[in-house]
This record gives structure tokens, sequence and C-alpha cells, in this order.
């Protein structure tokens, strides 16, 4: 029996890259997968390779269509044991090039949709229910042109710590996820031509020497996730390669 079998998820971002990988991940364990997406043609083809799932199309930043994602979630009558809150976008611009639509566009898609995923999930979520963030390493870093996207995700671990004190006594866990370098489309939007050369470079100066797949970091989702982590609350698990620990 897998870890999640018989539970329901929700998995924003979940056409590909992480969020698809997790997905996979859930199903393989057991759970009945919601994967919600932008992009409804990548959606649908994600669902059909995950298998238990099904595909919402929608806006994560988008309140209707939020609401629209957990009204299917509710017609499926078994409440909701998981929320993977994982959609989020990078755009860089430094403080010159920054505009006030870069900043919003940012801002919507990594704190305004963590917000409305998770708060609008709240009257499915079963008691002792996992909630897990999307953070970033980038949270606490420097880089030049990421100071958008590394506020944003500073606001996603503020949020884990304050949900999980705010549920914690309904037994729902609420903890974030910081990924390091992973290889996904998110570099490519946000690197074009350039992503696989800053992959390397960025892999270059960690221990192992490589950039991680989106299953290494499925597999921690899977386990804040399941009941092997019962007592992890306000967490955030760095899957870095140690990029922020050394």
């Amino acid at each position: 029996m897998g870890q999640l079998e018989g539970k329901t998820a929700v998995v924003t971002g979940g056409s590909a890259g992480i969020g698809l990988a997790t997905a996979k991940r859930f199903a393989a364990e057991g759970a009945h997968v919601f994967i919600t997406g932008r992009r409804e043609t990548e959606l649908e083809k994600a669902a059909a390779a995950i298998g238990n799932a099904t595909a919402v199309s929608g806006d994560a930043s988008v309140a209707a269509d939020v609401d629209r994602l957990y009204e299917r979630v509710r017609e499926h009558g078994q409440g909701l044991d998981v929320v993977f809150a994982n959609a989020g976008i990078n755009l860089l611009a430094t403080l010159d090039e920054l505009t006030e639509d870069i900043h919003d566009a940012v801002f919507d898609t990594n704190v305004k949709g963590t917000f409305l995923t998770v708060q609008k999930a709240l009257p499915l979520l079963n008691d002792g229910a996992s909630v897990i963030l999307t953070a970033s390493t980038a949270a606490e870093g420097g880089a030049a042109g990421m100071s958008a996207y590394g506020a944003s995700k500073a606001a996603v671990r503020a949020y884990a710590r304050a949900w999980a004190d705010e549920l914690g006594s309904r037994g729902i866990r609420v903890n974030a996820i910081s990924p390091g370098p992973v290889n996904t489309p998110m570099w490519e939007a946000a690197f074009g031509d350039r992503a696989r050369e800053m992959l390397e470079t960025v892999a270059a100066g960690l221990p192992p020497k490589r950039f991680a797949d989106p299953d290494e970091i499925a597999a921690a989702v899977t386990f804040l996730a399941s009941s092997d982590s019962s007592f992890v609350y306000g967490a955030n698990l760095y899957v870095d390669g140690g990029m922020n620990q050394i």
C-alpha cells in the first residue's frame, strides 16, 4: 500500500517540472491528484501521463479559477488531504529594470496564488491534512536580477510559519520546501538559451557537482505529504544540494 493510499491531493503548477514530478509521485503512492495550471493542452497531457489525475485549468492568482478547482475537488467527495501550492514564476530584472508590471506578476503568482490556493482549500481540508508550499533558496540569497522572486519566496516562507501555527490544532501540517537548482522549464523561462549554462555553473559550486532532477524534489515533497512527517510543522526543507547549507 502506498504512502498516500486513498488520499486526495491538489498540485498547482502541475503540468511540468516539480509539479508534474510530484503529481506522478503522489499518484504512484495511491492518491487521486487534481492538477491545475494555465496551459490547458499541457495540463491534459500531464493528467494522462499521471494516470489517477484530474486536470482543471486555471490561474492560481485568480480567485474564480481557484474556486472552480475546489468545486471539482468537492464533487470528488473525499475532502482534501494534501495541498502542494507550487505554482510560481521568475521574471529576471535588476532594480533599474524592474517595472511595476513585472513586480506585480511575480507577486500575484508566487504570493497571492499561494494565499488563495491554501485559504480556499480550508473548508475541504480533512483533519491531519498536509499543506506544502514551494519556497526557494533565493529567499535567502541576493543574486542580481532576482530581487522580486527572492522577496516573493521569502513571503511564502513566512506564510508557512504562520499557517502552521494557525492550523496546527486540527493536526494540519504546513511546511515549505526550498529547492536548489533543478532542471525545470522555469530555468528556461528565466534564462532562455543560457539556462543550461546557468544550471551547470551553479551546480559546479555544490558538493554533488550537479543540479537536481525534479523527481528528487518530488520525493521530498512526498515525505512532507505523508504521515512519515507527522511531527514536522512550519519547517523549510532544503533540497538544494547544499547550496544554502555550507
